[in-house]
């Protein structure tokens, strides 16, 4: 079977020209209407070299006029053909492009360039949506100041940079900044603004809206907070002042990403901007501090500074991850933030690295660009980061970051002008850390242990990254390796020490030790890599009790965990370890309670039908479902009365605070509860959800009610208290298939899918609804076939609408050739089911290709 179809040409790293113009100016007037938006754009172009004018401009555009310095250009000075239009025109030195079209943002479905989203016009422009707007050198490395009029009755009306006039129903912005086109926004409709004001650190003062409909003024208030906290972290961490008299964030229900940055109005998924005690939950704070600092700290970070092509999409991005973990680490617990990070990078990347769909941190090529916004992109770019902070320390990375920002400043720039600062900065030779940019695939670290009598410890690592498509053998790559010795009394006598392994087999040694030490590895997750060494269930409940650095405790705890589930899934005796390991973290609840939290969350069936698979064996998902529910009420049994008495006594008194000391309490009580739930079958977690002062518990309620296969009344009072609240009417179509019953969960999709509020062409209930089911390992991978054939017809659905959202979801489908062939049989009948649709997307049709191929 073909991984792409003829019309997918891919676009390559290595064919990268500059472009031939440069384009000084754009100037815009967009009258809008639902139907009908008309665009005049006059681009402003200086000749660099003898060329035709190459623009893009999507199949969805009406041209009407097109013109150089106001003479019509005829026909057969120009021609069309498919997203591209060729001017072949002789071009003087300097001279301005005039186009106008029509563009239906109501008929826009796919929500790329002008939508609509419940009678509020708005865009999306990023990667290649700008296109879909006007014609227009739709790349990064073009950007231009931008002057833009609009033209409607709607009461507000915005676009990118300051407000330069509004009356009688047009309104001007100007963006002095030079930007890209996927940068670009517009905003307008009937909207309500909360509005605060910022000093910023030089004097200026700075309004700032942000923007949401009618009657969500009240659940605003937290977005404006987390801003003012991100521009101030922003100058005190980084000395980056903000550019602009006016910051906008505008909330709109009908997006297909999480948030974007553009220059000075920022629009967002509504569900990163609204929040209440009654309707968000605890992560939902949290996420909306995060990626509110995350789109604020583009502006410097992507923005400024832009990447050149596609490819170098890690640079901002990657960068950018980097500072909002660091943002929400500073404002909240450091070791919890990086536990969290690193449990998302192993259950996303990780699986992106070992399958189908691995790519390099910079791919070499891509056939749709929206395919490769990706965790390998995101999160493994940002590890990139924090790796190269550890190698030239804390001082040696806010020089270089002052010389970027100096050096680049309004550049489209490349990885290698980012890995040049470092070296200019620093003095040090980054030629082999480049790897980690270009090299696809984990590391599999081994480490192995030597012993003298004399005192001396010798560690012995080897490392090799396993193949992944289209790239066989893998040289090594420098790994920053963090550890710590903890003598037999529990006692650190060696502090964290970085090592530097730059070969493929390399020994470090300690001397003056006078008994052997436990070694403690891979300290605060130092490198994004797989470590895999001999140790006994003691040593690992040793370090659960008494390492001194907060992730590896949490590591040592989850190898434990994982080992055992593995030792049951093979009908040997396992688990008093980790029992009694478990015991003395109950007993440390109150020094950290989220941390605490986390060390009594289990390992994901998925992790563990990842570590079967990895093991040579084949997963079998029902029997991992049932070796977890086992190992989780052995817990509950042996620590009844700890467990009990943490649910009694962290309880949150007084007026719900999403602040981090209230949000670790609920936590630790809410994990205490799912194990709990194991032993009276719900009687708490009802009692909890009638109690239930906040949506964090009372969705944490449901949701155990419901994997006990009760909790009906529950689901309709639910419902009935939400059902005019759009963002938690999303986590009731989300929370029943992912926490059904395995045997369940395919029944409970189907219903909630037929039911009438499931709006499906809305991207944040198909998620819920559909990466519900996808997140219910057992559920989703039924041995019938059913979860894989529920997929494949919504993604079909989804495809002709939008194209972007079924790609996305398709990865669900990523790790199927790891199970049995009988599930394997119904997965490949799916995705050839999916190859086969006549009007098949590029984006659906790509991803689907590669993951087909996995075997």
């Amino acid at each position: 079977m073909s991984e792409t179809r003829p019309s997918q040409k891919p676009t390559f790293l290595s064919d990268y020209e500059p472009y031939p113009f440069e384009l000084d100016e754009t100037r815009l007037d967009v009258t809008l209407d639902p139907q009908k938006t008309r665009v005049r754009a006059e681009l402003a172009l200086r000749r660099l070299q003898d060329a035709e004018l190459v623009l893009d401009i999507g199949k969805d555009v009406q041209l009407d006029r097109i013109a150089i310095d106001d003479t019509p250009l005829d026909d057969d000075q120009w021609q069309r053909d498919g997203e591209t239009l060729r001017i072949a025109a002789t071009m003087p030195e300097r001279f301005t492009l005039q186009t106008e079209t029509v563009i239906n943002p109501s008929a826009n479905t796919a929500f790329e360039g002008l939508y609509l989203s419940g009678g509020i016009f708005c865009t999306q422009c990023e990667a290649e949506g700008f296109r879909h707007i006007t014609p227009y050198p739709d790349r990064p490395d073009v950007m231009a100041p931008f002057r833009v009029t609009i033209r409607s009755d709607l009461p507000v009306l915005m676009s990118n940079g300051n407000p330069v006039s509004e009356s009688d129903g047009v309104a001007v912005w100007h963006d002095p900044w030079p930007k890209p086109a996927y940068l670009f926004a517009l905003v307008a409709g009937d909207l309500r603004a909360v509005s605060e004001t910022f000093t910023t650190m030089s004097g200026r003062e700075v309004d700032l809206n942000v923007w949401v409909r009618p009657g969500d003024e009240d659940r605003a208030g937290y977005a404006m907070e987390s801003l003012i906290r991100s521009m101030e972290w922003d100058e005190r961490t980084y000395g980056r002042e903000y550019d602009l008299d006016v910051f906008n964030i505008v909330a709109v229900d009908d997006f297909n990403m999480g948030a974007m940055e553009n220059k000075g109005l920022n629009i967002f998924n509504s569900k990163l901007v609204l929040a209440s005690p009654e309707t968000a939950t605890d992560s939902d704070y949290e996420r909306i501090e995060s990626v509110i600092g995350h789109e604020y700290f583009h502006n410097w970070t992507g923005n400024r500074i832009t990447c050149r092509d596609w490819f170098q999409l890690c640079l901002k991005e990657g960068l950018t991850v980097f500072r909002d973990q660091q943002f929400t680490s500073d404002l909240r617990s450091a070791a919890v933030k990086r536990i969290e990070d690193v449990l998302a990078l192993r259950a996303r990347q990780f699986r992106e690295d070992q399958g189908p769909l691995a790519h390099p941190v910079r791919p070499n090529s891509y056939i749709e660009i929206n395919n490769f916004y990706t965790a390998t992109v995101y999160e493994k770019g940002a590890e990139l980061i924090g790796m190269l902070k550890r190698l030239v320390g804390d001082d040696g990375y806010y020089r270089a970051l002052d010389l970027y920002f100096d050096r680049h400043d309004g550049d489209a720039a490349t990885i290698e002008d980012w890995l040049k600062v470092f070296e200019d900065a620093t003095g040090r030779d980054l030629g082999q850390f480049k790897r980690w940019y270009t090299d696809a695939g984990t590391p599999v670290l081994t480490m192995t242990e030597h012993w003298s009598d004399t005192g001396r410890l010798t560690l012995r690592f080897a490392q090799h990254t396993p193949p992944t498509p289209g790239q066989s053998d893998k040289p090594p790559r420098v790994i920053p390796i963090a550890v710590g010795l903890i003598s037999p009394n529990g006692d650190e006598v060696v502090p964290t020490t970085l090592l530097e392994m730059t070969e493929a087999e390399q020994e470090f040694s300690f001397d003056g030790l006078a008994a052997r030490p436990t070694v403690s590895a891979l300290r605060g997750f130092s490198a994004p890599v797989v470590l895999k060494r001999d140790q006994s269930p003691g040593e690992r409940a040793f370090l659960m009790a008494n390492d001194t650095d907060p992730f590896a405790r949490w590591e040592a705890g989850r190898q434990l965990a994982r080992e055992t589930l593995l030792a049951m899934l093979r009908g040997d005796e396992a688990g008093a370890d980790y029992l009694g390991a478990f015991g003395q973290v109950l007993a440390d609840a109150e020094v950290d309670p989220a941390f605490c939290a986390l060390c009594l969350r289990l390992p994901s069936e998925e992790e563990i039908a990842g570590a079967v698979s990895d093991s040579g064996a084949t997963p079998d998902p029902e029997a991992i479902h049932a070796a977890r529910e086992q190992l989780a009420r052995q817990i509950a049994e042996r620590h009844a009365d700890a467990l009990d008495r943490i649910y009694r006594s962290h309880e949150v008194p007084g007026p719900y605070s999403p602040e981090a000391g209230d949000a670790g309490k609920r936590a630790l009580r809410l994990a205490a509860l799912g194990l709990l739930n194991r032993l009276d079958e719900g009687e708490r977690a009802a009692q909890l959800y009638q109690s239930a002062g906040n949506m964090t518990e009372r969705s944490a309620a449901l949701s155990l009610l419901i994997a006990a296969g009760k909790g009906k009344p529950e689901v309709e009072d639910f419902y009935n208290r939400f059902k005019d609240v759009r963002l938690a009417l999303d986590k009731w179509f989300m929370l029943q298939p992912l926490s059904a019953p395995p045997r369940d969960a395919v029944g409970t999709a189907r219903e909630l899918a037929a039911h009438p509020d499931f709006d499906w062409k809305n991207p944040n209930r198909f998620r819920a609804l559909i990466g519900g089911l996808s997140a219910n390992h057992a559920g989703f991978h039924a041995a019938d076939g059913s979860g894989y054939d529920f997929l494949a017809d919504w993604l079909l659905r989804m495809d002709a609408v939008n194209p972007q959202i079924a790609a996305r979801m398709s990865s669900a489908f990523e790790s199927w050739a790891r199970y049995d062939e009988t599930r394997q049989g119904h997965a490949k009948a799916a995705l050839d089911r999916i190859l086969a649709a006549p009007e098949l997307s590029r984006n659906l049709g790509e991803m689907v290709g590669r993951i087909r191929n996995a075997a």
